[in-house]
């Protein structure tokens, strides 16, 4: 019996590298873009979770929680969660012995007579009597033990390689949630903007018709030409089709967001509302707090300790595979009498098995799977990179449309005085309606800057907060399955 706890002994170990985490790129001690920029409406708590209810607004809220729930990318990664999960009750599965069982009955008949005999494992066979005697029936109940020793950790290995997989796809379903959600506030917003432009297009329509009423009053009176009359008319005609156009990008959208939240196109409809005027932002924090707040960054963290153990698992291959195997039997007539000492047959083996030559394979399978490794060390640090960038990006175009967008105001508000002070020299005949069509001309244009840079402004906030993680956390991965050695306590 000493090989056998030799073996038992030596099942404890396990070859290949450790898991260590790789050193991120250099993390800068504060955002660039935060400089000399004092957020002016922060958001300084978030529903975790719920990051959307920053917004304040309820119909948004209700999409965004049908998300999670009848979302079809969603649920597509929800599936493969689950099956990584069953991945990793496959690798525990080789850590345990292999149990069979084989009942027999055998019915047989002897002498010089006619006769013949039959047995079956699990069944019962009688085709004949001897003249010397009857048939003879004999019971047999037989087991096997065999167990694969784990002794250089190559089924160790696997289970943590597959237990940072399913790690892995926990952030990939985590990451897809909060891809589908700010998409969904995205697409949210653009139809509100949509909305604000048809109500910005709708008044100015409606001035529009005062404007042409004014010219053809004028024209009636014999004070201006009837070219005047003609030039407001197809202004109004020319923005009535404006007016008209909205509502093709605004189905768009609301067609997307019948999607993203599980519904056929025709299942939704959207009244209009106002465009939200409050634009949040979230404090961005510490860079090095980033690296626990993104989903992303943590899948590419767990890919790096997966492809780790494969290095492991291929260096195991090195070693010889020790096997043992035990069988026990009983065979005797009849039933009641079976489980007799005398009637008990057993059997305990040993056996190792190693490749001698194979024309380097295990040397290059060795070589690729470090190779592998190298490369997810690269993805991570270039995710975390790209998680830098899309925090600063959204925080500079948050910081500059916050300073266009006061600049912006400032020229509506000039733009529609001069609109108001023309208006009023052309019904005094001091000027030509040139000018009002020119001033009104720009007004419409900074106004739908103004509605541009302000949907703008609420895609950027949406953009912050996914770059932030979304008020997601590291410490909500699944709890690592701890590599179960049934051989050590």
């Amino acid at each position: 019996m000493r090989p056998v706890w030799i073996c038992l002994v030596l099942a404890g170990c396990m070859v290949g590298p450790d898991y260590k985490r790789a050193d991120p790129p250099a993390v800068p001690a504060a955002f660039k873009e935060l400089a000399g920029w004092k957020i002016s409406q922060p958001a300084d708590a978030v529903d975790k979770g719920a990051w959307w209810s920053v917004y304040q607004d309820p119909y948004l809220d209700r999409l965004e929680r049908e998300v999670e729930v009848s979302n079809q990318t969603v649920k597509q990664f929800e599936a493969q969660y689950r099956s990584a999960v069953a991945v990793v009750a496959e690798a525990r599965a080789g850590l345990f012995p292999t149990v069979g069982v084989s009942p027999g009955v055998t019915r047989s008949g002897g002498g010089s007579g006619s006769g013949s005999s039959s047995s079956r494992s699990g069944s019962t066979s009688s085709t004949g009597f001897s003249s010397g005697g009857g048939p003879r029936t004999e019971y047999t109940l037989s087991g096997t033990v065999t167990w694969d020793l784990d002794v250089w950790g190559r089924v160790r290995r696997q289970v943590e390689s597959s237990s940072a997989a399913a790690q892995v796809s926990a952030a990939d379903l985590a990451n897809a949630k909060l891809s589908a959600q700010a998409t969904l506030a995205t697409d949210y917003f653009d139809l509100r903007a949509e909305d604000a432009l048809q109500r910005l297009l709708s008044d100015t329509v409606a001035a529009y018709r005062r404007a042409l009423q004014i010219t053809e009053n004028q024209y009636r009176a014999g004070t201006t030409a009837s070219t005047d009359y003609v030039t407001a008319l197809a202004q109004l005609q020319s923005t009535e089709a404006q007016l008209i156009a909205v509502g093709i990008q605004r189905q768009q959208y609301e067609h997307a967001i019948a999607v993203l939240t599980g519904h056929a196109p025709a299942d939704l409809s959207i009244a209009p509302a106002p465009l939200a005027a409050a634009v949040p932002v979230l404090p961005p924090g510490l860079p090095s707090a980033l690296l626990e707040r993104r989903p992303d960054i943590a899948a590419a963290e767990r890919t790096m300790q997966e492809e780790n153990a494969l290095i492991g698992v291929q260096i195991a291959a090195y070693y010889p595979d020790i096997s043992l195997s035990v069988l026990g039997e009983y065979a005797g007539s009849p039933l009641g009498q079976l489980f007799k000492a005398s009637n008990r047959l057993w059997s305990l083996a040993a056996s190792g098995s190693e490749t001698l030559f194979e024309g380097g394979l295990r040397t290059a399978d060795v070589q690729a799977a470090r190779a592998n490794y190298d490369a997810s060390v690269a993805t991570y640090r270039q995710t975390v990179l790209t998680a830098f960038q899309g925090v600063e990006d959204a925080l500079s175009n948050l910081r500059i449309l916050e300073l266009q967008a006061g600049a912006e105001a400032t020229a509506v508000d000039s733009t529609r005085k001069a609109v108001d002070a023309t208006l009023n020299q052309y019904r005094a005949g001091t000027v030509p309606y040139t000018s009002v069509i020119t001033e009104q001309t720009l007004l419409l244009s900074d106004q739908q800057t103004a509605l541009s840079i302000q949907q703008s402004r609420l895609v950027a906030s949406v953009a912050l907060i996914e770059a932030l993680g979304g008020g997601w956390s590291a410490a909500d991965l699944p709890a690592k399955i701890k590599t179960f050695n049934p051989l050590v306590p």
